[in-house]
């Protein structure tokens, strides 16, 4: 069993630190860097990491918790119950191949992280309307 999250957080974005946990680890599970059996970081090592206090991290657990995507085993810590992968979007798919591709001809035509973020926001909103990204 591995533990293959570091969280990233961002005091700036606007979203309450627990959904962005709980953001990146099902993020972490739709592209196969977590798996069904892998344990989750313990809240001391999050705080360690981030310095987020470790309750945030208990809550953002219990929401995983909550959703089937983890559960807690008294004395060995948090451990993922199911994975959200799909094949068309792990590491090796052409899909992701197609959007790395796009991703380094946008850099190469000078647009920015900002650009890129609007321009798949635009495409996204046009593709799932009604349905939030991130």
């Amino acid at each position: 069993m591995k533990s293959v999250v570091v969280f990233r957080i961002d005091r700036r974005s606007g979203v309450a630190t627990y959904l962005q946990i709980v953001r990146q680890v099902e993020q972490a599970l739709r592209m196969g860097a977590l798996e069904e059996g892998d344990r989750l970081p313990t809240a001391a090592q999050v705080a360690a990491e981030t310095k987020v206090n470790p309750n945030t991290t208990l809550k953002a657990y219990r929401e995983l918790e909550r959703a089937g995507l983890a559960e807690v085993r008294q004395g060995a810590g948090t451990f993922i119950t199911r994975s959200l992968a799909q094949p068309q979007s792990g590491p090796d798919s052409p899909l992701r191949a197609s959007l790395a591709g796009w991703m380094d001809q946008a850099r190469a035509e000078g647009l920015t992280g900002q650009d890129v973020t609007a321009l798949f926001r635009s495409a996204f909103e046009t593709a799932y309307p009604g349905e939030a990204v991130g």
